[in-house]
């Protein structure tokens, strides 16, 4: 479960597959902040030659992933919607250090990324094994795999560059914090809701 403490209740997915459109418009919308986070750590942290290389590579993914949800919903004959928020994103990011110095900031920040990319695996095995529709659960099957390198080349990084912080009492901490989160989620047709 790539260290997380809680599930998905399996009823999950019969929520996702009453209203897939919904589904695939939020799933689009996050691989797009996917790119974006991978881009700001870049903007953030350039002096880091190999974090840059590998992030922009990651970034590639996820607008490829952008797409390749944009493509699915497009040959169902849906439309992107506007962009959702993502409440389960907004109150990880309150666990983030906002004080810290550079180093911590790049650390929790890279730490949040793999915890997004974690629940995001998770989510996608889940679907690849119970969503009925074959195209789908091949998709996520898929998914799922590509997210797991994106959690471990993030909470790889932060191990590598943590340099005199507690890289994994640090994580310890974010997956405690997740566990009470994820605890209100799960009830919506959205990858995180």
């Amino acid at each position: 479960m790539l260290g997380l403490k809680l599930e998905t209740d399996p009823r999950w997915v019969n929520i996702v597959e009453s209203d897939i459109e919904e589904v695939l418009t939020d799933h689009a919308w996050c691989e797009q902040k996917a790119a974006t986070n991978a881009i700001s750590i870049i903007t953030l942290n350039p002096e880091y030659t190999d974090l840059v290389t590998d992030l922009l590579v990651l970034a590639q993914e996820e607008l490829e992933h952008f797409q390749m949800v944009h493509d699915i919903i497009k040959k169902r004959g849906y439309k992107l919607g506007r962009e959702r928020k993502d409440s389960y994103v907004n109150e990880l990011y309150k666990f983030m250090n906002k004080g810290g110095n550079k180093l911590q900031s790049m650390v929790d920040r890279l730490l949040f990324s793999a915890m997004i990319e974690a629940r995001s695996c998770e989510r996608f095995k889940l679907l690849s094994k119970k969503v009925e529709d074959p195209e789908l659960a091949k998709f996520y099957h898929d998914l799922m795999i590509s997210e797991a390198g994106h959690y471990t080349t993030f909470i790889g990084f932060a191990r590598k560059y943590g340099k005199g912080i507690d890289v994994d009492k640090r994580w310890k901490e974010l997956v405690e914090f997740e566990s009470i989160v994820i605890k209100n989620y799960g009830k919506d047709s959205t990858i995180h809701g």
